[in-house]
């Protein structure tokens, strides 16, 4: 599908605020809620909107510890270990990557401990040769919204 540029400012109102009005949304892009709701219901049928969620601080939850993990996989069980990865607690991005490893791993932990348990577990699998875990410093930025 291709988005034009009311499209665009429909996906900037949503992302903005997803609680918006049709009504809120129409007045902001300059288009009628017919034109909102009909453009929102095609976006939903796309997947190009694929739900609704609310912006947390991780933090403020109690996930203080955010780590980047390298992974090394044996044996081309590469996909297979993404999935039973991404299924893993606390997980809240794999990728599947090029370079010297086959997928980074981003994942949350309100403790060390949780920490060691996750990292012991991810080690546990089958297929996994090796990991390398990097903790997060300083977080600079962290928004998926692309708009």
């Amino acid at each position: 599908m291709d988005l034009d540029k009311t499209d665009v400012k429909i996906l900037e109102a949503l992302m903005f605020d997803a609680r918006l009005s049709s009504r809120q949304i129409a007045k902001r892009c300059g288009v009628s809620i017919g034109t909102v709701l009909s453009r929102i219901k095609k976006m939903e049928k796309e997947r190009i909107i694929t739900g609704y969620s609310a912006l947390l601080d991780q933090e403020k939850l109690g996930y203080k510890l955010t780590v980047v993990c390298e992974v090394t996989v044996s044996k081309g069980r590469l996909l297979e270990m993404e999935n039973e990865i991404a299924r893993l607690p606390n997980v809240c991005c794999v990728y599947d990557v090029t370079g010297l490893i086959d997928a980074l791993v981003v994942a949350k932990f309100k403790s060390r401990e949780e920490l060691g348990k996750f990292t012991k577990r991810l080690l546990a699998l089958p297929f996994v040769e090796r990991t390398n875990t990097h903790v997060v410093l300083t977080t600079i930025k962290e928004d998926f919204r692309l708009l």
